[in-house]
């Protein structure tokens, strides 16, 4: 009887994925446009949180937002009205996005005198730490009522993050959230993440998120 062949799928794709992703970043470096991928889970507050940096952003630099959901465009219309230049991906029911998707949307977006995009992924704590988006930096937003014990659960998230950030700090002392804990566990799994609290509802904390995604803006163009 022959050998069966085992073909390593999964291993191809993702040589693949990073290859797409490294040209893309080539290309962002020579347009001079920072992408920033940013990953949360369901609900964390993502929309929130851009529709808050879009106060402290006006008149200081030129953004786009690329939102990426399964179905419906609900978050690109939200920012849209909000005066930020939006494009909805739909991921034909993936639950994450790839370098090769994240292209077509810059492409479709346009990123001429654009100095910043700002892909918000699926909601997925799993998939979209797992694909190299092309992007120039990754963040992740844990709200509050999620628990301070995400990085235990979903190691993968906060390996391939820069930035945590901590949303929904305003209902902390509604909930048995121990920041000592978050920034522990985030540590443990990664001890280079920044990590960041904020409201997205207050306003508190928003400016120091703002600061640190200018400053990275102006170290990528460098």
């Amino acid at each position: 009887m022959d050998e069966i062949r085992i073909i390593e799928v999964k291993q191809g794709v993702f040589e693949d994925n990073n290859k797409d992703a490294e040209e893309l970043r080539s290309k962002l470096k020579k347009e001079q446009t920072f992408l920033l991928n940013l990953m949360s889970s369901p609900g964390s507050g993502k929309t929130s949180t851009l529709l808050a940096l879009a106060k402290e952003f006006a008149g200081k630099i030129q953004w786009a937002v690329m939102e990426a959901d399964i179905d419906s465009a609900v978050d690109a219309e939200t920012m849209q009205k909000a005066g930020v230049r939006s494009i909805q991906i739909h991921t034909g029911g993936m639950c994450h996005l790839d370098a090769q998707m994240t292209a077509q949307g810059i492409e479709e977006l346009g990123i001429l005198d654009t100095d910043l995009v700002i892909l918000e992924n699926v909601g997925n704590l799993v998939c979209p730490a797992e694909f190299d988006t092309g992007a120039c930096k990754n963040m992740t937003i844990l709200s509050v009522p999620e628990g301070h014990d995400k990085p235990l659960k979903y190691p993968l998230m906060y390996e391939t993050c820069d930035l945590l950030v901590i949303n929904k700090i305003d209902v902390m002392e509604y909930f048995d959230f121990d920041r000592e804990k978050v920034i522990e566990y985030a540590k443990m799994r990664n001890p280079k993440i920044e990590i960041l609290f904020v409201s997205a509802k207050t306003g508190e904390g928003i400016k120091q998120l703002a600061d640190w995604i200018l400053k990275e803006i102006n170290h990528w163009k460098q």
